[in-house]
């Protein structure tokens, strides 16, 4: 067996069943779970019906650089999105479909680390898991950068010793950030790329929640963004991460892209050839048409800022918690342990959230989730009030 199994650990969700396993949740109120962060709003049907229309495609094996429609399609939607000029992104050269961001930033991460002693893969803390047991897998170490309420949830850059960057081979960005919401600014992400540069080290950005956000007039900025002020047409050590699971509400298709340095993707298509996971044809021609539509994007958007608009104002006045940049997560602080504050709500009032420490790693005695939980607006909008209510409630019955 690899050796590198052994550092794995437990994902977030089997240490929350763990937390829960033994509490008998009050038996007159149903469950609400703002745990996972599975959308949960309808899938577009326009979507299901491309995909239905072409289940004749199943006789076909697909290939792994997938159909020119749908490479030309990303790259569509990435100079209506992201500025990206003209010509800059060759569907052929520059994009490469995925099935979904999970499975791509892991395969990802084999492809491009030199496994070594020094070999570190850096990312936020806290943190999507995934970063760090591909770290682990493909013979690299993590190393964790905390994310603080006075940075705005973003790590310090600044702090990160020329020591770290010069063993640094991928740098993990998720903005917005997943527990925190937070975006990474765009004059952040041009000076990472000047010190990928001087350090040779490829930016990761994990991009899976660009597209949910509250003001339609100023959409967020991401690392193509970035690349296009700084007129890298080559987007050297640039690679972002997308995906229509969060986008356009569509977790079960697997459905995503690479797009970035041709260089390095050029290297993980050979990866992906022998990974044997090439994007069926008919999931192809169905994400064809959500790159191409965006008018059920907005219309989910304004689902989420509804419950985010009803959700804070009932617990802005008990809780310390902010409206995020983006995503569809509240961070607020509860002041205290974490995990207790979640099993004793789940057992009182049978709302389900996750600890900020389960997401989070202790570095130096610290761990800059703890005492923060995770809440997911994903329910309709009727359950996320009231569970709001139920967390007011149980919150103000702490308090005494």
């Amino acid at each position: 067996m690899n050796n590198a199994l052994n550092q794995l650990q437990p994902y977030p969700f089997e240490k929350l069943r763990a937390l829960l396993g033994s509490v008998t949740p009050t038996a007159d109120k149903r469950p609400i779970a703002l745990s996972i962060g599975e959308p949960k709003h309808r899938s577009p049907s326009f979507v299901a019906e491309a995909l239905a229309n072409n289940l004749d495609q199943m006789a076909v094996y697909p290939t792994t650089l997938g159909i020119p429609a749908l490479r030309e399609a990303i790259a569509g939607w990435c100079e209506r999105r992201f500025g990206v000029p003209d010509g800059w992104l060759d569907p052929a050269r520059n994009i490469l479909p995925v099935n979904g961001t999970r499975e791509a930033l892991f395969a990802f991460t084999q492809t491009v680390v030199n496994r070594g002693d020094d070999a570190l893969v850096v990312s936020p803390n806290p943190f999507y898991q995934i970063y760090e047991g591909a770290a682990f897998l493909a013979g690299a170490k993590p190393h964790y950068l905390p994310c603080l309420d006075k940075n705005g949830f973003n790590p310090d850059f600044d702090a990160v010793p020329a020591e770290i960057w010069q063993r640094c081979q991928i740098l993990f960005l998720c903005s917005p950030g997943n527990p925190t919401g937070a975006l990474t600014p765009l004059d952040t992400l041009k000076k990472l790329i000047a010190l990928a540069d001087e350090h040779d080290f490829v930016i990761a950005a994990d991009e899976c929640y660009s597209e949910l956000y509250f003001d339609e007039q100023t959409p967020p900025p991401g690392l193509l963004s970035a690349c296009v002020e700084l007129g890298r047409k080559d987007f050297k050590r640039c690679v972002v991460f997308h995906s229509l699971s969060k986008r356009s509400n569509l977790p079960g298709l697997r459905s995503g892209f690479v797009a970035g340095d041709a260089d390095i993707l050029k290297g993980f298509l050979l990866y992906r050839t022998y990974h044997g996971c090439a994007m069926p044809v008919q999931t192809q021609l169905a994400s064809v048409a959500a790159w191409n539509d965006e008018a059920h994007v907005r219309a989910n958007r304004a689902l989420y800022r509804e419950k985010f608009d009803a959700v804070l104002e009932i617990l802005a006045p008990v809780l310390d918690v902010q409206r995020p940049d983006g995503s569809f997560y509240l961070w607020p602080s509860v002041a205290g342990d974490d995990a207790a504050f979640c099993r004793d709500l789940f057992a009182e009032e049978h709302v389900t959230v996750v600890p900020g420490s389960y997401l989070s790693r202790e570095v130096d005695g610290f761990n800059p989730g703890a005492g923060r939980v995770r809440m997911a607006l994903v329910a309709p909008l009727a359950e996320c009030v009231e569970a709001a209510e139920r967390i007011r409630d149980f919150v103000l019955r702490r308090r005494g």
